[in-house]
Protein backbone atom coordinates (compact mmCIF):
# COMPACT_ATOMS: atom_id res chain seq x y z
CA UNK A 1 0.00 0.00 0.00
CA UNK A 2 1.11 3.55 -0.70
CA UNK A 3 0.80 6.24 1.94
CA UNK A 4 0.63 9.91 1.00
CA UNK A 5 1.76 12.34 3.70
CA UNK A 6 0.40 15.75 2.75
CA UNK A 7 1.39 18.94 4.48
CA UNK A 8 -0.23 22.10 3.15
CA UNK A 9 -3.07 24.11 4.74
CA UNK A 10 -4.49 25.83 1.66
CA UNK A 11 -6.99 23.88 -0.44
CA UNK A 12 -6.32 25.95 -3.59
CA UNK A 13 -2.53 25.65 -3.50
CA UNK A 14 -0.33 24.11 -6.18
CA UNK A 15 0.55 21.45 -3.61
CA UNK A 16 -3.15 20.50 -3.53
CA UNK A 17 -3.13 20.23 -7.34
CA UNK A 18 -0.15 17.86 -7.02
CA UNK A 19 -2.00 15.80 -4.42
CA UNK A 20 -5.12 15.65 -6.60
CA UNK A 21 -3.10 14.53 -9.63
CA UNK A 22 -1.41 11.77 -7.64
CA UNK A 23 -4.70 10.51 -6.22
CA UNK A 24 -6.27 10.52 -9.71
CA UNK A 25 -3.34 8.47 -11.04
CA UNK A 26 -3.47 5.96 -8.19
CA UNK A 27 -7.23 5.55 -8.51
CA UNK A 28 -7.01 5.07 -12.30
CA UNK A 29 -4.45 2.33 -11.68
CA UNK A 30 -6.63 0.84 -8.93
CA UNK A 31 -3.71 1.13 -6.52
CA UNK A 32 -4.35 0.97 -2.81
CA UNK A 33 -3.38 4.12 -0.92
CA UNK A 34 -4.15 6.04 2.22
CA UNK A 35 -3.85 9.78 2.75
CA UNK A 36 -2.43 11.34 5.89
CA UNK A 37 -3.44 15.01 5.62
CA UNK A 38 -1.75 16.58 8.62
CA UNK A 39 -3.77 19.81 8.53
CA UNK A 40 -7.16 18.16 7.98
CA UNK A 41 -6.35 15.71 10.78
CA UNK A 42 -5.57 18.68 13.06
CA UNK A 43 -2.27 17.02 13.91
CA UNK A 44 -0.54 18.88 16.74
CA UNK A 45 3.19 19.02 15.95
CA UNK A 46 4.11 20.57 19.29
CA UNK A 47 5.98 18.35 21.72
CA UNK A 48 4.48 18.96 25.16
CA UNK A 49 5.90 18.24 28.60
CA UNK A 50 3.56 15.22 28.86
CA UNK A 51 4.79 13.98 25.45
CA UNK A 52 8.38 14.23 26.65
CA UNK A 53 7.62 12.22 29.78
CA UNK A 54 7.09 9.11 27.60
CA UNK A 55 9.19 10.05 24.54
CA UNK A 56 12.42 8.37 25.69
CA UNK A 57 10.45 5.13 26.13
CA UNK A 58 9.35 5.31 22.47
CA UNK A 59 5.76 6.05 23.47
CA UNK A 60 3.20 8.72 22.69
CA UNK A 61 0.02 9.95 24.31
CA UNK A 62 -1.35 11.26 20.99
CA UNK A 63 -3.90 8.86 19.43
CA UNK A 64 -3.01 10.19 15.95
CA UNK A 65 0.58 9.04 16.46
CA UNK A 66 -0.59 5.48 17.07
CA UNK A 67 -2.91 5.68 14.05
CA UNK A 68 -0.11 6.97 11.80
CA UNK A 69 2.30 4.32 13.07
CA UNK A 70 -0.20 1.56 12.23
CA UNK A 71 -0.60 2.97 8.72
CA UNK A 72 3.17 3.14 8.24
CA UNK A 73 3.64 -0.51 9.25
CA UNK A 74 1.28 -1.46 6.39
CA UNK A 75 3.01 0.81 3.85
CA UNK A 76 5.50 -0.17 1.16
CA UNK A 77 5.88 3.28 -0.42
CA UNK A 78 5.44 6.78 0.95
CA UNK A 79 4.80 9.91 -1.05
CA UNK A 80 5.47 13.11 0.88
CA UNK A 81 4.12 16.40 -0.54
CA UNK A 82 4.95 19.76 0.99
CA UNK A 83 6.11 23.33 0.32
CA UNK A 84 9.56 24.46 1.37
CA UNK A 85 9.26 27.51 3.58
CA UNK A 86 12.34 29.40 4.77
CA UNK A 87 14.54 26.64 3.31
CA UNK A 88 13.01 23.94 5.51
CA UNK A 89 9.99 21.71 5.91
CA UNK A 90 6.75 23.05 7.42
CA UNK A 91 6.61 22.85 11.22
CA UNK A 92 3.68 20.43 11.10
CA UNK A 93 5.72 17.96 9.04
CA UNK A 94 8.76 18.34 11.31
CA UNK A 95 6.46 17.62 14.25
CA UNK A 96 5.17 14.53 12.42
CA UNK A 97 8.71 13.16 12.18
CA UNK A 98 9.49 14.16 15.78
CA UNK A 99 6.37 12.59 17.29
CA UNK A 100 5.66 9.61 15.00
CA UNK A 101 9.15 8.30 14.22
CA UNK A 102 9.82 7.07 17.73
CA UNK A 103 12.61 4.89 19.09
CA UNK A 104 11.57 1.26 18.93
CA UNK A 105 9.14 2.01 16.10
CA UNK A 106 11.09 3.83 13.39
CA UNK A 107 14.64 3.29 14.62
CA UNK A 108 16.80 1.75 17.29
CA UNK A 109 20.03 2.98 18.77
CA UNK A 110 23.16 1.27 17.51
CA UNK A 111 26.90 1.48 18.04
CA UNK A 112 27.19 4.00 15.17
CA UNK A 113 24.08 6.11 15.71
CA UNK A 114 20.65 4.87 14.73
CA UNK A 115 19.42 1.96 12.63
CA UNK A 116 16.14 2.35 10.75
CA UNK A 117 13.34 -0.12 11.45
CA UNK A 118 10.75 0.81 8.82
CA UNK A 119 12.25 -1.56 6.27
CA UNK A 120 8.77 -2.47 4.98
CA UNK A 121 8.75 0.94 3.26
CA UNK A 122 10.78 0.16 0.13
CA UNK A 123 10.66 3.58 -1.53
CA UNK A 124 9.86 7.20 -0.85
CA UNK A 125 9.00 9.99 -3.24
CA UNK A 126 9.40 13.49 -1.85
CA UNK A 127 7.63 16.19 -3.85
CA UNK A 128 8.33 19.79 -2.93
CA UNK A 129 7.54 23.27 -4.15
CA UNK A 130 9.33 26.54 -3.49
CA UNK A 131 10.31 29.77 -5.15
CA UNK A 132 13.98 28.72 -4.97
CA UNK A 133 15.36 26.29 -7.54
CA UNK A 134 16.49 22.79 -6.58
CA UNK A 135 20.21 23.60 -6.89
CA UNK A 136 19.83 26.31 -4.21
CA UNK A 137 18.10 23.80 -1.94
CA UNK A 138 20.98 21.39 -2.54
CA UNK A 139 23.58 24.04 -1.65
CA UNK A 140 21.89 24.35 1.74
CA UNK A 141 21.83 20.55 2.10
CA UNK A 142 18.06 20.18 1.87
CA UNK A 143 18.06 17.05 -0.30
CA UNK A 144 20.66 15.42 1.92
CA UNK A 145 18.57 16.23 4.98
CA UNK A 146 15.44 14.57 3.62
CA UNK A 147 17.03 11.61 1.84
CA UNK A 148 19.75 10.76 4.34
CA UNK A 149 19.05 12.21 7.76
CA UNK A 150 15.32 11.50 7.79
CA UNK A 151 14.44 8.73 5.35
CA UNK A 152 17.54 6.54 5.64
CA UNK A 153 17.49 7.13 9.37
CA UNK A 154 14.14 5.34 9.63
CA UNK A 155 15.07 2.53 7.23
CA UNK A 156 13.98 3.78 3.79
CA UNK A 157 16.91 3.13 1.47
CA UNK A 158 15.50 4.21 -1.88
CA UNK A 159 14.08 7.69 -2.35
CA UNK A 160 13.52 10.24 -5.08
CA UNK A 161 13.19 14.00 -4.63
CA UNK A 162 11.12 15.90 -7.19
CA UNK A 163 11.11 19.67 -6.84
CA UNK A 164 9.21 22.43 -8.58
CA UNK A 165 10.46 25.96 -8.27
CA UNK A 166 7.99 28.54 -9.45
CA UNK A 167 7.00 32.11 -9.06
CA UNK A 168 3.53 33.60 -9.08
CA UNK A 169 4.33 35.06 -12.50
CA UNK A 170 5.06 31.60 -13.98
CA UNK A 171 2.69 30.27 -16.58
CA UNK A 172 0.07 27.59 -16.15
CA UNK A 173 2.02 25.67 -18.77
CA UNK A 174 4.96 25.27 -16.37
CA UNK A 175 2.63 23.98 -13.66
CA UNK A 176 0.94 21.56 -16.07
CA UNK A 177 4.33 20.26 -17.19
CA UNK A 178 5.34 19.62 -13.58
CA UNK A 179 2.03 17.87 -12.83
CA UNK A 180 2.67 15.59 -15.82
CA UNK A 181 6.19 14.86 -14.51
CA UNK A 182 4.76 13.93 -11.10
CA UNK A 183 2.11 11.72 -12.70
CA UNK A 184 4.79 9.89 -14.69
CA UNK A 185 6.81 8.95 -11.60
CA UNK A 186 3.86 7.88 -9.45
CA UNK A 187 2.23 4.48 -9.56
CA UNK A 188 2.12 1.92 -12.29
Amino acid sequence: MKTIIYSHPYNRSFNKAILDRIIEKLERGKEEYILIDLYKDNFNPVMTEKDLEVYSKGESLDPLVKKYQKILTETDEIIIIFPIWWLTIPAILKGFFDKVMLKGFAYKESKYGIKGLLNNIKTAKVITTATSPKFVMQIFGFGMFIKTAVLKGIGIKKSKWIHCSFKISDTDEKRKKFLKKVENIIGK
